[in-house]
């Protein structure tokens, strides 16, 4: 199959990541009782080598889910470790063990939970926009070196290009920065942009998001 794409549908992919982004701060709201927003800075689509790059290779906390439905591939949340703790503390206020140290059985649950929502809700933003379902297998949590993470992932996927989207979750007082990769199966992916209409989803995809802005 052809990776080309209708000109006009070419802001789909734009729209893909920030509805992804937008339902991830929904469903933070709703688990956590706390408004949440988050602001994208940049969604870059990158070349396999260029994301190595990007991730670097600090330690970092990871959550990785498999897609087993079109577009297929994997979604890889990463954030540094005292944003995670912060993020748990969402969950478990006055349980801080420490942002230097590592992380306890309840952070590490707290983690995995909010990463359920987070990465749940970021799929179900694209199979908004794509217009479909999307199942996906458990998250996973991993904390080590960024290359690391990857390996745990499965290993860097098949493909010669992955969606980066970089943003800053704000709950109440707390700010969070967040990646996410997305290493989509593109010609899966492709296949459910070329079936989009374009007349009514190019116009709505113009629409900016609610409690979502540009950097």
């Amino acid at each position: 199959m052809s990776l080309q794409v209708d000109v006009r549908k070419l802001d789909v992919f734009n729209k893909i990541s920030k509805e992804g982004a937008r339902q991830v701060a929904a469903s933070l709201s709703q688990m956590t009782g706390i408004d949440a927003a988050i602001r994208v800075a940049k969604i870059n689509l990158l070349a396999v080598e260029d994301v190595e790059t990007h991730l670097g290779d600090d330690r970092r906390v990871g959550i990785h889910v498999e897609l087993t439905e079109p577009p297929y591939g994997y979604v890889l949340f990463m954030l540094d470790p005292r944003d995670s703790k912060r993020l748990a503390q969402l969950l478990l206020p006055g349980d801080d063990a420490g942002a230097d140290s590592g992380f306890s059985e309840m952070e590490r649950s707290a983690i995995q939970e909010i990463g359920n929502i987070m990465t749940s809700g970021y799929i179900d933003g694209w199979a908004n926009v794509l217009e479909t379902t999307i199942d996906m297998g458990a998250p996973a949590f991993t904390y080590g070196p960024a290359h690391g993470i990857v390996e745990q992932m499965g290993g860097w996927p098949d493909e010669n290009l992955a969606f980066v989207l970089d943003s800053e979750i704000t709950a109440g007082d707390t700010d969070i920065d967040l990646s996410v990769y997305t290493f989509p199966q593109l010609h899966d992916l492709v296949a459910l942009v070329q079936q989009l209409d374009v007349d009514t989803d190019v116009r709505e995809d113009t629409v900016a998001a609610e409690g979502l802005t540009d950097g």
